[in-house]
């Protein structure tokens, strides 16, 4: 009889058929995810033009969807860590995809608000359940990159929403872009099939047999059997609210400094998410180029996230972080002034690559940040504080276009936030992380705090 840590098996496989089918789905639902937050700024022109709406209408519109985010990743982060990622993330799966749907049939500013807050409850979920579930499996010396490339689908999903939009809004209308965002709901039951639970939670419940039978698939070479027991995490004794957890052992410098960045990172996504192609218009730009530049800001994401994660998981998150905001916030300012094409799509890949890659980055952080029990409550909690800033960006960024100033300050306004978020960021100790200390704190903290055992 062996007594065996779930974690410490998890940390040391080889990444195998078991990992990649969570990477592919948690992929694709990112990528969904992220195309029902970029299709509004795609076809924002258009429904501006079709309901008559002001700038600061439209950036209130689009923060009422922000505002479903917010209390999705507040109310569903905590909870997934009580009644298991997976029950979360398909919960929320069926709400962001049905109801960003139903948006294409709304036939005023009201109804259209009214589904996007719903759709935006499933959204705030979504991602902190997906990623802390991928960093649950993933091994220790490929964390960033694994959870690095399921949220490179929110760039994928950007990239479809303008490319989409204008092919089909000439000859469609702008409510088929949101429509067959409810197609995917078919795969609900394969979702369902390939997506497991936590360990933790498995553990916790009582579900022995599935995560023996999980353990097998991540290390084939274990072989384990009904004499082999693993550790039990329980998260009934866990004692007080949840968020207090995160404050506790050391962390609440962290926790602090990982909202304000939270806060100022979100609020510059998605004020240039929504804004970006009103912006490059009022540069003199047409609707087809600026929505080009959404893609070519996407498609930098991609690209600067998949390198950054790889130098992350080698030399640390914060070393990667630190840096890329604050380039990011000097090429966003330097789009603000005329330049040839080739420079300013330089500008904007860079500025993809260093605010919303940076961002990606941030969340494996702090994914890794805190112990497996805390994951989905840091990452939710985080997320809300977050959508804070999301929803002022939107808002922000139609003031300012109302105001009709200088397009240097309207650039510079969003670049502010990035060197705060720097700054933040700069100030996280790195030896509270729950890695760096696993074999001191936060062994205790297994022990006293959550009562482990075996099962």
């Amino acid at each position: 009889m062996s007594n065996l840590n779930t974690n410490h098996i998890i940390e040391n496989s080889k990444f195998n058929r078991f990992h990649a089918m969570i990477l592919f789905w948690g992929t694709f639902i990112i990528i969904l995810d992220g195309y029902d937050l970029a299709v509004y700024g795609a076809v924002l022109p258009v429904l501006i033009e079709d309901w008559g709406l002001s700038n600061v209408e439209a950036g209130a519109m689009g923060s009422y969807g922000l505002i479903g985010v917010m209390i999705g990743a507040f109310f569903f982060g905590p909870l997934a860590d009580r009644v298991g990622r997976k029950n979360v993330i398909l919960i929320c799966f069926v709400l962001f995809s049905l109801f960003t749907g139903l948006c294409g049939t709304a036939d005023s500013p009201t109804t259209f608000s009214t589904y996007r807050f719903i759709a935006g409850l499933g959204l705030g979920g979504i991602m902190p359940n997906v990623i802390a579930l991928m960093t649950d499996y993933s091994p220790k010396s490929m964390r960033s990159l694994t959870v690095s490339i399921i949220l490179c689908g929110y760039s994928v999903g950007g990239m479809l929403a303008p490319a989409l939009s204008i092919y089909l809004i000439p000859s469609y209308g702008w409510e088929i872009v949101y429509m067959i965002t409810a197609a995917p709901l078919i795969l609900l039951p394969f979702i369902w099939k390939h997506l497991p639970d936590a360990t933790v939670f498995l553990a916790a419940k009582g579900r022995t047999k599935e995560l023996r039978q999980i353990m097998n698939k991540i290390n084939p070479a274990g072989n384990y059997t009904e004499k082999d027991h693993f550790e039990k995490i329980d998260i009934k004794q866990q004692a007080g609210i949840p968020v207090i957890q995160l404050f506790k052992n050391n962390r609440a410098l962290s926790t602090s400094m990982f909202w304000i960045a939270y806060f100022m990172c979100l609020l510059v996504v998605y004020g240039l998410s929504t804004w970006l192609p009103k912006l490059m218009m009022q540069a003199g730009y047409g609707l087809n180029s600026s929505l080009s530049f959404l893609i070519i800001m996407h498609a930098g994401t991609i690209v600067g996230t998949l390198i950054i994660a790889k130098l992350a998981d080698r030399y640390g998150s914060k070393k990667m972080l630190v840096p890329m905001y604050t380039i990011g916030a000097i090429c966003l300012f330097l789009m603000s002034f005329k330049s040839d094409l080739w420079v300013i799509c330089l500008l904007v890949a860079i500025t993809g690559a260093c605010t919303v890659g940076a961002q990606n980055i941030a969340n494996a952080y702090v994914s890794q940040y805190y112990p497996p029990f805390l994951r989905s409550t840091a990452l939710g909690v985080a997320s809300g504080i977050g959508r804070i800033g999301a929803i002022l960006g939107p808002t922000i960024g139609g003031i300012l276009l109302t105001m009709n100033l200088p397009i240097q300050i309207n650039f510079l306004a969003f670049a502010i936030p990035g060197v705060i978020a720097s700054i933040a960021f700069f100030f996280i100790p790195v030896k509270h992380a729950y890695d760096y200390t696993e074999k001191t704190e936060d062994s205790d903290i297994k022990e006293s705090d959550t009562n482990s055992k075996v099962i």
